[in-house]
Formats: structure tokens, C-alpha cells, sequence
């Protein structure tokens, strides 16, 4: 029998600034970390943001546990006006960043039935097999946080 392995997914934001967005899949269970966007470079007329491509997490939508955000900027949040009617997932992030993204689904018109909570720095949430702790760190904008996930195989 296969030991069960712990897949670590980026689907963004890996060699490029921005449309940051990492998958950390266990068995039956997935948690998503961030979900950016890309703002244009100038080759690309047009184009007025870039997201990551989410067709993984689409195709096991049942397994997708949440969204944690780990700080406010665009680069992290993004996307989530056109990820979460794909996923229905709840999403945590930290206050600062939960009021942001409150109003951006509010001018998106995409906060109804959103489970969005906020994210308290040393407060455990159970998501799955995984159990995700915030922590706070020192970014360019207020309340940033690093996140501690314990899996069934360690520390991430």
C-alpha cells in the first residue's frame, strides 16, 4: 500500500511577482494559500489582470477545505471575486485584510454566501486533516501574517 504523501501545489506566484496561490493537498483534504492576481506587463494590451489557473482545485472542489489569506495586498487577494464562485470555500484572513476583501466582493457583487472570517494570530482552525495556525510577521502592510499548518507528516 502507498504511504500517504503530502502534495505541495503552486498554482501562481512561483519565479514571478504576483498571482500568488499554493495547494497543500493531504489524501482527501486541500487548503489553499492565498489567491492573487497579476497585474499586466506591457506586452500584454488589453489584459487587465491575470489569475491563477484554479482547473486543479475546480476538479476536486470537494476536497478544497478553505482559502487562507496571509496579508491584504492584491497580489495575495485578488482573485478571490472570480475563484470563490468556482469554489465555495470559506476563507480566513487577517482583520485588516478581511475588511479589504469585504469591500472588494462587495464591488463585485460576489459576497453573498461567502463564509469569510477573520483570522486571529494564535487561535487554531481545523480544516480537515490540517490544522492551520496565523502568526504575525513584518511586511509592508499592517497585519501580514506567516501561517503554520500542522499535517499528518509534519510542519509547513
Amino acid at each position: 500500500m502507498a504511504q500517504p504523501t503530502l502534495k505541495v501545489i503552486p498554482l501562481g506566484g512561483l519565479g514571478e511577482v504576483g498571482k500568488n496561490m499554493l495547494a497543500l493537498e493531504y489524501e482527501d483534504d486541500i487548503i489553499v494559500i492565498d489567491a492573487g492576481v497579476l497585474f499586466p506587463e506591457e506586452y500584454m494590451p488589453g489584459v487587465d489582470l491575470v489569475i491563477p489557473d484554479t482547473t486543479y482545485l475546480e476538479e476536486r472542489r470537494d476536497k478544497v477545505r478553505a482559502i487562507l489569506i496571509t496579508h491584504g495586498h492584491e497580489d495575495h487577494t485578488g482573485a478571490l471575486p472570480y475563484v470563490l464562485p468556482k469554489l465555495h470555500v470559506p476563507v480566513y484572513a487577517p482583520r485588516l485584510a478581511h475588511g479589504l476583501i469585504s469591500v472588494k466582493l462587495r464591488e463585485h457583487r460576489s459576497l453573498r454566501g461567502v463564509q469569510l472570517h477573520v483570522a486571529e494570530p494564535g487561535r487554531r482552525i481545523k480544516l480537515g486533516r490540517f490544522r492551520a495556525e496565523f502568526f504575525r510577521v513584518c511586511h509592508s502592510i499592517p497585519d501580514a501574517c506567516g501561517i503554520a499548518i500542522q499535517t499528518p507528516l509534519g510542519l509547513v
